[in-house]
């Protein structure tokens, strides 16, 4: 038996590909806001991919608010204009996959605001699970381990108890491709792990004292050995 792999980029071009498909089906069909789109099934056997494929980029256009998805129901074209939609297909088509530095740069302007929502919104069971995942990070960093994601999920934390679910959503997504490219880089070394308890803990009370000014700034400080190290090579 044969075992076919799918590389990230053959999958990418599978998707692309697909896509394309779709908003042509909608384009001839005269497809309005409100329309039902063919099956998943149908689908799959129109353009002779995979329903997973097809799946995935449905997924993808519902994410970017292109189609919409209600169980039991069906996919539906969302309530935005051909001409807008077409213009919103064409550039998800021409996204490429973010490098490691457009990730430290978006990770560090989303975590400035989610840091500083956080001391204003933050409720006492959020507290607690700030503190709970600065703890378990300290744990590990103090027995020598790998703690990047423990460190993620403290800022993940943050960025819940911000109350923004957009900002949320933005963090969760870019958050395994952090973790991919810490450990291909080897960013955090033993000597920043130990340095990052301090910094946690100084965001951790900022966020605790609901000083939002405090925690904007030691979140800026916790950033800039990254900061630093991302450009570094410029």
């Amino acid at each position: 038996m044969k075992l076919e792999v799918i590389t990230k980029n053959d999958n990418q071009e599978i998707q692309n590909a697909i896509i394309s498909k779709i908003r042509d089906l909608i384009n001839y069909k005269n497809l309005e806001p409100g329309d039902k789109l063919p099956s998943e099934r149908m689908l799959s056997e129109k353009f002779e991919v995979s329903r997973s494929n097809v799946r995935e980029a449905i997924q993808k256009l519902e994410f970017y608010g292109l189609l919409k998805s209600i169980p039991q129901s069906g996919t539906f074209v969302a309530n935005i204009g051909v001409i807008a939609m077409n213009g919103m297909i064409d550039d998800i088509l021409r996204l490429e996959d973010p490098d490691f530095k457009s990730l430290v740069e978006t990770r560090i302007l989303l975590e400035l605001k989610t840091c500083r929502l956080a001391a204003l919104r933050r409720s006492n069971d959020q507290l607690k699970q700030i503190k709970e995942a600065l703890d378990e990070y300290e744990a590990k960093v103090l027995k020598g381990q790998d703690a990047v994601q423990e460190d993620l999920l403290f800022h993940l934390a943050i960025a819940e108890a911000s109350g923004n679910s957009t900002l949320n959503t933005f963090m969760l997504i870019i958050t395994p491709e952090i973790i991919t490219n810490f450990a291909k880089y080897h960013v955090c070394d033993e000597n920043q792990a130990f340095l990052g308890i301090q910094e946690h803990k100084d965001i951790y009370n900022a966020i605790k004292d609901q000083n939002q000014q405090l925690a904007k700034q030691k979140m800026k400080d916790h950033f800039k050995m990254l900061y630093q190290y991302c450009y570094s090579a410029e």
